[in-house]
């Protein structure tokens, strides 16, 4: 009954998937500014300090066999010139076939074009290179000539469908730009970019089609760091999305309260239209910044099936300038 159940689950799972997912391939997370790299390669060096490590693990879909989770992990770093640089490695694991899609990219972001009476507005413009490997396991499959009508699925019987490809691996590269007020003392300062990722367009090496490629996916990210008073400001951003045929809209804010000279709280909440409200909290000390969410699903295949939540937890750490430049603090939002 059990196996029965993530049968009715994995069909349901695919019927939604064709109708809103579409051509969707890359994964996506709630706090998506706690993982630059993946956001927008100019935002690579977009802190106050010398280096940056940044992790976020995000896993979804606990009932749909093995659960889907997602970690990634990111360094970069600030140079004394206008140029920045950065790695990063993301991989997803998803289902009982060992499905692993694996990305590494090193990111680099030039940040000389200011502009402006102070040179207080600026404009970054990065690039991303790297490459994109996608497999999973054979022998964890199961197919439908092993399954008996009387005795279920027998694991001991050879199946006849031949797999010639069980991993492929593609060169990949990335663009991007953002702007930022960096004027101090202002009780508002807008930041925005846009970037696009898989211009080399992979190949798919995995579909029925030879020719088919990895759709290139749109990002477009905004938000507004607004001070209500010296210990308390409030930062709503908006995020678009598009890969193919399929597209995400995402609203949200967070608070930042100062309780001490090295201590912030972080709350806040997104939503991602017609599919996830998910709220968040943070916890700043010193250079160290903890974070959580939680995706309560909100879309059609969430009412009809428990357990279609998603959960992500997130670290960074900044090793501070001895000198602080006020424009990082709201170029970089943590939500």
């Amino acid at each position: 009954m059990k196996r029965m159940n993530k049968a009715v689950l994995l069909l349901v799972l695919a019927m939604v998937g064709m109708q809103k997912l579409k051509a969707q391939t890359d994964p996506h997370f709630s706090q998506y500014y706690v993982y630059p790299s993946w956001l927008n390669p100019a935002l690579t060096g977009a802190f106050d300090g010398d280096f940056r490590v940044a992790a976020i693990y995000r896993t979804q879909w606990g009932n749909v066999t093995s659960p889907y989770s997602t970690p990634g992990v990111a360094l970069d770093f600030t140079t004394n010139s206008n140029v920045n640089f950065g790695v990063s490695v993301l991989k997803q694991r998803a289902g009982d076939g060992g499905y692993n899609y694996t990305t590494a990219y090193a990111n680099m972001a030039y940040t000389g074009v200011r502009f402006g009476p102070a040179g207080h507005h600026r404009v970054t413009m990065g690039l991303q290179l790297g490459m994109i490997e996608r497999k999973f396991d054979r022998n964890k499959l199961t197919f439908g000539d092993q399954w008996n009508p009387i005795t279920g699925y027998n694991p001991g019987v050879p199946s006849a469908d031949v797999l010639t490809r069980t991993s492929a691996a593609s060169f990949d590269a990335g663009v991007g730009i953002l702007y930022y007020d960096a004027q101090p003392g202002k009780n508002a300062n807008f930041f925005g970019g846009i970037s696009v990722s898989h211009l080399t367009r992979p190949q798919d090496k995995f579909s029925l089609g030879e020719e088919q490629k990895l759709p290139m996916r749109y990002t477009f990210h905004a938000g507004l760091r607004i001070m209500l008073s010296d210990v308390l400001s409030l930062t709503p951003n908006a995020l678009y999305l598009r890969q193919g045929t399929a597209s995400e809209k995402m609203l949200g804010a967070y608070a930042q309260l100062k309780a001490g000279d090295d201590t912030d709280f972080l709350l806040g909440a997104n939503y991602r239209i017609k599919d996830a409200f998910s709220p968040y909290v943070g916890f700043y000390y010193k250079n160290i910044v903890i974070g959580a969410s939680y995706d309560v699903n909100t879309s059609d295949l969430g009412k009809m099936y428990r357990g279609s939540n998603a959960f992500e937890i997130s670290f960074s750490f900044i090793k501070r300038k001895s000198v602080k430049t006020p424009e990082a603090e709201f170029v970089c939002p943590r939500l």
